[in-house]
């Protein structure tokens, strides 16, 4: 396994073990929902064993976050005054995460829209 994905390895562990603690779950309570050991779990959330894939919509079930929370990926925090993103607000967000190339594309086209627009 590369560092990349040891330190994956190791997050998720850890966002594992916040949320159980967050639920005032203790790993023996977790590992029994998910039909697994407690030492297993307890090798999951500090890294040293990988999460078995097909594990991990159990894990966001048991612990109420979604797939892209569980995953580590930022979660927008919305006040009370905005419920839902607009459309747009979803487009930029998801342009924002391409690899710049695609941005500068999106951009590209977007500009040349925004000018015929103007014409």
């Amino acid at each position: 396994m590369n560092e990349k994905d040891e330190q994956f390895v190791r997050e998720l562990g850890a966002r594992v073990a916040t949320a159980r603690k967050a639920h005032s779950m203790s790993q023996q309570q977790l590992a029994d929902a998910l039909g697994i050991a407690q030492q297993t779990l307890a090798h999951y959330e500090c890294g040293r064993s990988r999460i078995p894939v097909s594990m991990l919509p159990a894990l966001a079930d048991l612990l109420t976050l979604s797939f892209d929370e569980l995953m580590g990926k930022p979660v927008v925090q919305w006040s009370d005054k905005h419920v839902a993103m607009s459309r747009l607000q979803q487009q930029i967000a998801a342009i924002e995460q391409l690899p710049k190339i695609k941005q500068q594309f999106v951009s590209q086209m977007l500009d040349t829209v925004l000018a015929q627009a103007q014409q």
